[in-house]
C-alpha cells in the first residue's frame, strides 16, 4: 500500500474538481485499485497522500487523449451527489475502464454500469422529490417579502435542483434550507451558503390553508391505493407538508365512500369536495399593477381572479425577453406545461419549436405565453384532457396579457388559434378569414392571426403537409414585418 495515490477533494460533488483530477491519473496510467478518494476534513480516508512508486504505474502510458463517452458526464453529475462513500472510486473505475472498451456504458449487465447507474436513479428521485414537495412559507424582512422552505434531501441534491426552483419561481425572493446546503435566489441570480437547522425556518402561514384546498380538490377517493400513495409521498416528507394534515382524513372518507358505492358505479368525491368546501377561501388581490416582466409572474400565480386557479398545478405566466419583437399568444397550458409551469414545453410546443425554426424565428429572443394562465381540464381516469376555457375565463385573464403586451411592446403578435385572436384583438374572429394579413402594423404593434399548432397534431399526415406549409409562412410574414 506504500505506493497508493490519495486524492483529496475539497466539494466531492463537484464533478469538473473530480474531472480535472482523475484525467492526470489516466494520462499517467493509474490503475483504479492504486488510487484512494477522500474529502478535506474527512477522517474516512486511511492513507495520507503519497507520489506513486514506479510499479504502481504501468508500463505503457495512455495517451494524452482521455476518452469520455457523450453520455459519462451527465450520469457522473449525478452519481456524485449520491451519498455513497465509494462513488469516486465506482467512477473513476467506469472511466478507467471506458478508455479500452468505449462502448462499456451500454452494457447494463456490467456490475459498475449497473452500480453507477443505481446511484444516478436514486439521485433522479430524491430531485423530483424535493421539486414535489418543497412548501414555501411567506416571511417578511427589511427588504419586504421573501419565501423560505426548509426540506430534507437524502443526497446533496440542492445544486442539481436550483435552477429548476429559479425558473419556476423567478419573480419572487426565496430560500431553501437544507441541513447541508442553502440556496437564496434574489430575483436575478443563486447563490449557494452553508445549511442550517429546521427551528430556522418559518412553521407555518396563509399559503398552507391554499396547499390544503388543492389537495383536497384533486384527492379522487376512487382512485385511492394508500400503498402506492405512501411510496410516492413518503412519510418522512409530511412533517413539512402542510396537505399531510389532510391524509387521514381523506383516506378514511375514501374507504367508507368506497364501501358505500353501489355495484357497477363509481365512490363519490363528495366527501373529498365537503372538505374543500370548508377550508377557507383565499382570495388573493393584486396590489397596484405590475410594471414589469417579474413582477407579472409574481402576481399571475397568486391570480384568483376566476374559478381555474382552484385546480390548476400552477399558474404558467409568459417567458421571454422585455424587448421581444414577437410575442406568441396561445390558447391556454396544457397538461405538460401545467406540471412545468412553463408554456409550450408539450407537443404543441415541439411543434411550434420546428415552425419558428423554418421561418428563421429565435426562440430565445421570442415571448411566449397564452391567453389563459392556468390549465382548464376534465379528468378522465389518470388522465387530464383540455377542455377549452369559455370566454368569460378568456375576457378574465386577458388583463394579464394586456399587462404582457404592454410591458414588452412587441413589433408583432402572432395570435395562435380563435381563443388567442379573441385574447388579443378583443372580439370574436374567423382563423380562416384572417389568417395570411397583417392587422395593424409594426409601429404600433401588428398582429398575426393563425392556426394553433395543437390542431395540426390532429389532422391526417398528407392535409397536416399542407396546413405546416402554411403555418410557417404566417410566422414567417410575422418575421418580416417585425424585421421591417
Amino acid at each position: 500500500m506504500s505506493g497508493l495515490i490519495s486524492i483529496v477533494l475539497d466539494e466531492p460533488t463537484d464533478y469538473d474538481a473530480w474531472r480535472s483530477r482523475v484525467r492526470e491519473l489516466i494520462q499517467d496510467g493509474i490503475a483504479p485499485e492504486q488510487v484512494s478518494f477522500g474529502s478535506a476534513g474527512c477522517s474516512g480516508d486511511l492513507f495520507g497522500a503519497a507520489a506513486p512508486s514506479a510499479g504502481a504505474r504501468r508500463a505503457l502510458r495512455r495517451s494524452s487523449e482521455v476518452r469520455v463517452p457523450r453520455n459519462f458526464p451527465k450520469l457522473a453529475r449525478q452519481v456524485l451527489c449520491h451519498r455513497d462513500a465509494g462513488r469516486h472510486a465506482l467512477l473513476y473505475r467506469l472511466l478507467w475502464r471506458v478508455q479500452a472498451s468505449p462502448r462499456l456504458l451500454e452494457n447494463e449487465a456490467d456490475g459498475d454500469v449497473h452500480a453507477a447507474k443505481r446511484l444516478a436513479q436514486a439521485v433522479r428521485r430524491d430531485v423530483h422529490k424535493m421539486k414535489a414537495f418543497v412548501r414555501f412559507r411567506r416571511v417578511e424582512t427589511e427588504e419586504g417579502e421573501a419565501f423560505v422552505a426548509w426540506f430534507e434531501p437524502e443526497h446533496s441534491i440542492v445544486k442539481l435542483a436550483a435552477t429548476f426552483f429559479a425558473e419556476r419561481f423567478a419573480g419572487m425572493r426565496w430560500s431553501i434550507v437544507t441541513p447541508a446546503c442553502s440556496v437564496h435566489w434574489d430575483g436575478q441570480a443563486l447563490a449557494f451558503d452553508s445549511g442550517a437547522r429546521r427551528q430556522d425556518c418559518p412553521d407555518d402561514d396563509a399559503l398552507e390553508a391554499h396547499w390544503r384546498v388543492y389537495y383536497s380538490s384533486i384527492f379522487n377517493p376512487a382512485r385511492l391505493k394508500v400503498n402506492a400513495m405512501r411510496a410516492e409521498m413518503p412519510k418522512k416528507y409530511w412533517k413539512n407538508l402542510p396537505e399531510s394534515r389532510l391524509i387521514p382524513e381523506l383516506t378514511r372518507s375514501a374507504e367508507r365512500a368506497q364501501r358505500a358505492a353501489p355495484a357497477g358505479s363509481s365512490p363519490s368525491a363528495a366527501s373529498a369536495r365537503r372538505l374543500v368546501a370548508a377550508q377557507p377561501q383565499q382570495t388573493v388581490a393584486v396590489e397596484g399593477r405590475p410594471d414589469s416582466l417579474a413582477a407579472v409572474r409574481a402576481a399571475v400565480s397568486q391570480c384568483a381572479r376566476c374559478d381555474l386557479c382552484h385546480f390548476a398545478t400552477t399558474a404558467v405566466p409568459g417567458v421571454g425577453p422585455a424587448d421581444a419583437p414577437i410575442m406568441v399568444v396561445g390558447e391556454q397550458p396544457g397538461d405538460q406545461e401545467d406540471l412545468a409551469g412553463r408554456p409550450f414545453i408539450g407537443p404543441a410546443g415541439q411543434e411550434l419549436d420546428a415552425a419558428l425554426l423554418a421561418a428563421g424565428i429565435d426562440r430565445e429572443q421570442t415571448y411566449l405565453t397564452n391567453a389563459v394562465k392556468h390549465f382548464k381540464f376534465v379528468p378522465r381516469g389518470k388522465r387530464r384532457i383540455h377542455q377549452r376555457p369559455t370566454f368569460g375565463e378568456v375576457d378574465h385573464c386577458r388583463w394579464w396579457l394586456d399587462l404582457e403586451r404592454e410591458i414588452v411592446a412587441p413589433r408583432m403578435t402572432v395570435a395562435l388559434g380563435a381563443t388567442a385572436a379573441r385574447a388579443v384583438l378583443g372580439r370574436t374572429v374567423s382563423v380562416t378569414a384572417e389568417r395570411g394579413r397583417v392587422m395593424g402594423d409594426a409601429r404600433t404593434g401588428g398582429i398575426v392571426v393563425t392556426t394553433h399548432p395543437a390542431y395540426l397534431l390532429r389532422l391526417p399526415e398528407r392535409e397536416a403537409v399542407e396546413q405546416r406549409r402554411r403555418f410557417v409562412a404566417d410566422l414567417r410574414l410575422a418575421q418580416e414585418v417585425a424585421e421591417a
